[in-house]
């Protein structure tokens, strides 16, 4: 076995059994990361070395632009050229460039391999910013290199770097402080780095080695030892454990069962349609702690026309979780199938693409697959064991782009439906309530006209949602300053419309239980 196999070869620790351990040198993971610091290899620098119009053209996959933008050679353009744009190197300007590690040391690392003059690329580097409730923070990221640098479509056991659906995840992160965490599905490790920053103590799992070695390699590169590495299928590396979070983007993309289709590790479970997104449901149930909370993305099928959350809701059913499912996104099967083997590498109008393309088709025709949704999931274990009275099930559809930092909100949001299940009935109107700093309130008149035609209040934050409401409501959410329980406010509200006050507090009840689950109004 060579140098570089050896070290892209985890290596196993027999103290925990199915664990997984970097086997490069820690040494040379030290030069690295002192070498990267050096040369300030940060996104901030990147963007401006090649500027803002270069970096989007590298979002739809041009790298000409940021090439022409390089316009003089130093360390962090040649890291750049070399881990982010997939491009050879002068050996003598790497070795200017990792100083500390040296050409040897990232050949140990595999990062590179060298020929008589050049260094190429044989992972790709690139570092990362976010922000979460804990500040900012940037890391570096390895991954492998995609089909811009292969130049072909990418292999079956290629290890995804940060994408949009890891984006997506990391943002809904509920980042509260816990004990333990379970990554299931860890590809690169971005999701169990994230966790980290909450968590004592974080198991990261996955079905593919080489995505462990790599995981384990990014979280020694930024100084993280909290991760413990476990190969396995799904749930089976934690058998019998139970985690206060799970956070999981699995491999959910809906791939057909025959020849000559690839199966890529990082985004294919190898079940069929949305089987594994169901494994995922059920298995959360038996491995959260009491309260603990499960995040996941999914896709999921409609079927015969019907609608796909009846199939999540039977999954569910079984179960004695809380539920909170968003759906973002619903494809035809069409574009399903163009956008996955466009992932692939596989380029339109070639006859692999067309060949391709027919065996998704006919798939979802054999199976009666009208259409693909795509969304999140916020499960939780009850505290109280299984009470149908208060567990929490509810599936919306909210097709508008998300912002970051929503791990806050959908917190606020489960003690908010924690809140509302302590006051059933008409104990509501009891409460003190207030308008949330973020809710402003838009009327539009007829012109002429002395009452609004219609009033909107609109939610700044969390899913920037918007509630139309009534003269009735309007009144008693603007009222809503903590001094006054509800009821009391609702009567004078009543008293100036001259209705009966029961009957406008039966009115707006509902809603208003509606405004405090979606943070609108907050309990004092």
């Amino acid at each position: 076995m060579s140098l570089n196999e050896r070290v892209n070869s985890p290596a196993r620790d027999p103290q925990v059994p199915g664990s997984y351990v970097p086997g490069a040198d820690p040494r040379d993971i030290s030069r690295l990361r002192a070498d990267l610091a050096a040369a300030g290899f940060t996104v901030a620098a990147l963007d401006r070395l090649w500027g803002a119009d270069a970096a989007a053209a590298l979002h739809r996959g041009h790298r000409a632009p940021a090439v022409r933008a390089i316009a003089a050679q130093s360390p962090l353009a040649t890291l750049a050229t070399l881990f982010v744009l997939g491009l050879d190197v002068p050996l003598g300007d790497l070795a200017a460039a990792l100083p500390t590690l040296g050409t040897g040391g990232g050949i140990r690392l595999g990062l590179v391999r060298a020929d008589a003059d050049r260094a190429h690329p044989t992972l790709d580097l690139r570092p990362y910013s976010f922000v979460d409730s804990r500040g900012p923070g940037e890391w570096w990221i390895a991954s492998d290199l995609g089909e811009l640098a292969l130049g072909r479509a990418i292999p079956e056991n290629h290890v995804l770097g940060v994408g949009g659906a890891s984006l997506t995840l990391s943002g809904l992160m509920i980042g509260r402080p816990v004990d333990s965490v379970l990554d299931l599905g860890t590809g690169c490790g971005i999701q169990a780095l994230h966790a980290s920053r909450h968590a004592k103590r974080v198991v990261a799992t996955d079905i593919s080695e080489r995505a462990l070695h790599l995981a384990a390699l990014n979280a020694a590169l930024n100084g993280i030892d909290s991760i413990e590495f476990r190969l396995g299928s799904l749930y089976e590396p934690v058998a019998g454990e139970r985690f206060d979070h799970i956070v999981s983007n699995p491999p959910f993309v809906i791939t057909p069962r025959v020849d000559g289709v690839p199966s890529y590790e990082y985004r294919d479970g190898g079940l069929v349609g949305d089987a594994l997104v169901e494994r995922v449901i059920r298995g959360a149930d038996e491995h959260l702690v009491p309260g603990g909370i499960a995040q996941m993305l999914g896709n999921w099928e409609y079927r015969l026309a019907s609608d796909a959350f009846s199939r999540v809701a039977t999954w569910l059913d079984e179960t004695s979780l809380d539920a909170w499912v968003i759906e973002r996104e619903v494809q035809d099967p069409a574009l399903y199938a163009e956008t996955w083997i466009r992932d692939g590498g596989t380029r339109a109008g070639t006859p692999e693409f067309d060949t391709l393309y027919e065996a998704w088709l006919d798939d979802f025709v054999d199976r009666g697959v009208s259409s693909v949704g795509f969304g999140y999931l916020t499960l939780r274990r009850p505290v109280d064991g299984d009470s149908p009275a208060t567990r929490l099930r509810r599936f919306e559809r909210i097709g508008s782009a998300l912002g970051g930092g929503l791990g806050d909100h959908l917190a606020s949001t489960l003690d908010s439906w924690d809140w509302l299940t302590q006051r059933p009935g008409t104990e509501l109107a009891e409460a003190r309530l207030a308008v949330a700093s973020d809710v402003t309130e838009e009327r539009h008149y007829w012109p002429g006209d002395e009452h609004p035609a219609v009033i909107t209040l609109r939610q700044g934050g969390g899913f920037a949602r918007e509630i139309h409401a009534g003269t009735a409501l309007a009144a008693v959410v603007g009222a809503c300053d903590r001094e006054l329980p509800l009821g009391i406010i609702a009567g004078a509200v009543a008293e100036l419309l001259e209705v009966d006050a029961d009957e406008l507090l039966a009115e707006v009840e509902p809603t208003i239980r509606e405004l405090v689950f979606f943070g609108l109004l907050a309990p004092a």
